[in-house]
């Protein structure tokens, strides 16, 4: 198979390694990333400590006491080599329950004034579609998102809030996100989801993972609180 273009290898530290894929956001350039993340979970080198997916490249950290940059780079090469995306498992596909403005989604009007519509038609079209998660970052469990509709595109908060709570659905610009932790945050919060997406006592604590789609639906509260106490994940396909 042909890559979408020849992957380069760049130095990361004294420790690390990035195979670079593209130079911009892609689902294609991605599924060479997700390619490369499974084949090193399949056949694992003697000395990588951990690999990172990001939009477009992979960030391999290794131990040069076992295995140096030279080595690596060649051990990754024949890998690359073999890459085939029509080997890749298909992604899983997980609902994210969201309950949707009040007072779990205070920028939800804001939203809707700002991009033309009513706060329904705003539900709809962030919910009517499906997401590529392309990595996790800023806090543990953090989905960074693909696939949102540009007419919902929000410029951040002018002045960002100390407080987000765990759970919350937010949008920046023309990404959309969710908050797995309480943390400070300028994204314009439209809604929340009763799941943990990070949990440390949880035997696996981050709940997605890149290369994972998930997709939005609108619950009442009702709901809301049942699945808060039931933690129930609906996984739609894997």
């Amino acid at each position: 198979m042909t890559l979408y273009r020849p992957a380069r290898m760049l130095p990361l530290g004294d420790r690390g390694l990035l195979v670079e894929f593209g130079d911009e956001i892609s689902p294609l350039i991605h599924d060479h990333v997700r390619a490369l993340s499974k084949m090193l979970d399949a056949e694992p080198i003697q000395g990588i400590i951990e690999w990172v997916p990001t939009y477009r490249s992979l960030a391999v950290y290794y131990d040069p006491l076992i295995i140096g940059y030279r080595e690596l780079a060649i051990r990754l090469s024949d890998l690359l080599d073999d890459l085939s995306l029509e080997e890749m498992p298909p992604a899983r596909l997980v609902e994210i329950p969201v309950l949707y403005g009040g007072e779990f989604g205070p920028d939800l009007e804001d939203v809707a004034k700002h991009c033309g519509m009513s706060v329904e038609e705003v539900v709809k079209l962030h919910s009517g579609a499906e997401y590529l998660i392309y990595m996790l970052g800023f806090s543990p469990g953090f989905p960074y998102l693909g696939g949102m509709d540009e007419r919902l595109a929000t410029p951040r908060l002018e002045k960002p809030r100390l407080r987000i709570p765990a759970g919350s659905v937010g949008i920046a610009d023309k990404q959309t996100g969710v908050y797995p932790s309480e943390t400070p945050g300028g994204w314009r919060i439209i809604g929340r989801t009763p799941l943990k997406l990070y949990d440390p006592t949880r035997e696996h604590p981050v709940l997605l993972s890149a290369g994972d789609r998930v997709r939005f639906v609108p619950i009442d509260a009702e709901t809301y609180e049942k699945i808060a106490n039931s933690q129930k994940v609906n996984i739609v396909s894997e």
